[in-house]
């Protein structure tokens, strides 16, 4: 695929469901915006430096995953597979496994963050030049169907960064099932999942002493601002996160911090002072809870690797005879 065309088309589309997303959202009662946007290219960065955190413990505990068991996810993936990564944004996690795969033949990274695709692919094909890179630029929690690049191929996913913990818990459900239609009969999919633990842990988590992931949620506004001309004053803004114990998820908000109007193209939404526009939801599962879920969902849970705060699954597609190992977690 000719990446630059790739990126061109789908960039245009992206940006009228922007705009009609971004004010539909805030027009409602409560206000919110889809967490898929906080990936242009700065949010994109910004959640790259989020990952590097001391307080942001999910992705050093599903890189040591990763790595440690890496020869063992991989030995499960059909032979000869494409690896489709769901949401790829950096592909630091997928080069693991990809360095772990003899038996994978393509990786497709599907992202909506055009740009930020775009450089991570060109890096890719640098540094595994014998791997056909296919990158798709598009909204993942749509697509339905197999890409033509890898229709004839035998398939598997990786969802990795507990990403899945975004969905209402029927979303995720929904991706699921889409995600085994995507990737066909024998496929493997293997998934972050952030496990439920302390209070103040995921608090801090989300709160950084940086102040990084305030910065990545108010970066959304100021994308609404340069691409949607709105005029958003980020100082009227604040950061707030916590945990929502009754629901088992962390949630992100953006809070007005007085009576306000702000102008988006022809709209102007009006906000109280201490109003809050929901940014984001990360849902935490227990092992079972997680596994009921895919179970569910059309996958028989066929391994899971844990270091007690964060998970990795491997779910094999149940009308392909997938079954639970004899411990069922490892």
């Amino acid at each position: 695929m000719n990446i630059q065309t790739a990126i061109h088309a789908p960039a245009i589309e992206t940006a009228n469901e922007f705009a009609a997303d971004v004010i539909a959202g805030l027009s409602a009662n409560p206000k919110s915006l889809p967490p898929k946007y906080f990936y242009d290219l700065a949010g994109s960065g910004l959640f790259d430096r989020i990952t590097r955190l001391p307080e942001y413990y999910p992705t050093r505990s599903e890189l040591a995953l990763l790595n440690k068991h890496a020869p063992e996810m991989v030995s499960l993936l059909p032979p000869r597979a494409a690896l489709v990564e769901f949401g790829s944004g950096s592909s630091r996690k997928a080069r693991i496994l990809l360095r772990a795969a003899a038996n994978v033949e393509a990786y497709m990274p599907i992202d909506i963050s055009g740009d930020f695709l775009r450089q991570d692919a060109a890096r890719l094909r640098r540094d595994f030049p014998h791997l056909a890179i296919h990158p798709v630029v598009a909204d993942f929690t749509v697509l339905s169907e197999p890409p033509a690049e890898i229709a004839a191929t035998p398939r598997a996913g990786f969802f990795p960064g507990s990403t899945i913990g975004n969905f209402e818990p029927h979303e995720a459900a929904a991706f699921l099932r889409r995600a085994a239609k995507i990737l066909g009969p024998g496929s493997v999919l293997v998934v972050g999942v952030d496990l439920a633990k302390a209070p103040d842990i995921l608090y801090h988590a989300y709160n950084d002493a940086e102040g990084v992931t305030a910065k990545f949620n108010l970066n959304l506004l100021v994308r609404v601002n340069r691409e949607l001309g709105a005029n958003f004053n980020l100082a009227a803004f604040e950061h707030y996160a916590f945990y929502n114990v009754d629901k088992s998820r962390v949630e992100m908000h953006l809070a007005s911090t007085k009576r306000q109007k702000v102008r988006i193209g022809d709209v102007t939404v009006e906000f109280r002072a201490g109003e809050t526009i929901h940014t984001e939801n990360s849902y935490k599962y227990s092992i079972d809870s997680f596994q009921a879920l895919a179970h569910g969902s059309g996958w028989s849970p066929i391994q899971a690797w844990t270091d007690g705060l964060f998970s990795v699954h491997a779910l094999r597609k149940s009308d392909d005879g997938g079954r639970m190992t004899e411990n069922g977690l490892k």
